[in-house]
């Protein structure tokens, strides 16, 4: 297989019935599912299969869900022979590319994404009227200014740096609507309320940040078998227990710098891309970012097939 980096979404990629096919045909998959909900004490695969939607999207439901996804598709891959030479997840991702690098457990990774969407869950009750907002077509630049000016309404500030096309902004609703309005008269060519339960990567989540920090300080971490690119610096997390548990810790109150992150693999020489879960957004962030890059979202076994298949080099005759 070629040089490929593996990508793992996070929160909005989720859909009902996610995951199913991998269960249906590979034995090592259900016991995934099985060892991440002994691990949880959640029923992860009623979750993912059945849903009801209204109750998967709840941030203490999908954060889990979505990991085990990602990491059913990690597990299908590798018994394929497709492993990955550096690794990025987006937010809640981060947890199933640390541990496709060896850094977490499958067990780790969904105590601390069970107990992350809990504390993400209660830091929002405490946030009134919190929520993001999705900006098209302004700078960042620009758009801190506009957070800025619209800080007088309510705090707002930006949560994800998406793509050159793509910022998230995160806060107060009054600022968000403010900052909403500000970034229409600026020229943005869409602004999109998006539909979360909190204002993640905001100041807000300060408390699930210190939550976080004392869970993460009893767990024993792996050193990195490969490159793993970290959210709040877009920079690759160092051999350093203590820096990978600051990076998942201050990750939940700085902005997403995902655009960063990849530019940082694109301009190391990276141009082949695995989407390893469900959806197909990080594949759309990178179109913007670089459309010369080629990105492959696997999520299910079809797109497994598909993804296999195109990577099998007829033998001349």
């Amino acid at each position: 297989m070629s040089d490929v980096v593996f990508l793992f979404p996070g929160q909005g990629s989720q859909s009902v019935g996610m995951g199913k096919s991998l269960w249906d045909a590979h034995a090592s998959v259900k016991e995934l599912f099985a060892e991440a909900s002994d691990a949880t004490g959640i029923d992860v695969a009623r979750l993912c299969f059945e849903g009801p939607d209204t109750v998967l999207v709840q941030t203490e439901n999908v954060q889990p869900a979505i990991t085990l996804v990602n990491l059913a598709v990690l597990q299908v891959l590798r018994e394929a022979g497709v492993e990955p030479v550096a690794a990025a997840g987006h937010s809640l991702g981060e947890y199933a590319a640390l541990c496709a690098a060896g850094v977490l457990s499958v067990a780790q990774a969904m105590q601390l994404v069970a107990y992350r969407g809990e504390v993400m869950k209660e830091a929002a009750s405490h946030a009134t009227g919190g929520g993001m907002t999705a900006v098209f077509g302004l700078e960042a630049e620009k758009l801190g200014a506009i957070c800025a000016e619209a800080s007088e309404a309510g705090s707002v500030e930006i949560a994800n740096h998406n793509s050159p096309k793509q910022i998230v902004l995160t806060g107060e609703l009054g600022g968000l609507q403010r900052a909403a309005e500000l970034a229409k008269k600026s020229g943005a060519k869409l602004v999109v309320p998006l539909k979360v339960s909190g204002p993640w990567h905001s100041r807000f989540m300060a408390p699930a940040a210190d939550s976080m920090r004392e869970r993460l300080a009893s767990c024993s971490l792996g050193s990195p078998t490969i490159p793993v690119i970290a959210n709040a610096t877009a920079q690759p997390y160092p051999d350093d227990g203590e820096r990978i548990r600051d990076g998942l810790t201050s990750q939940l109150v700085r902005p997403v710098l995902w655009q960063q992150s990849m530019r940082h693999l694109l301009d190391a020489g990276h141009r082949d891309f695995v989407e390893v879960g469900p959806g197909k957004v990080l594949a759309g962030l990178m179109r913007d970012i670089d459309r010369d890059a080629r990105v492959t979202s696997v999520q299910d076994m079809d797109a497994l097939a598909r993804f296999l298949g195109s990577r099998t080099t007829p033998i001349p005759n």
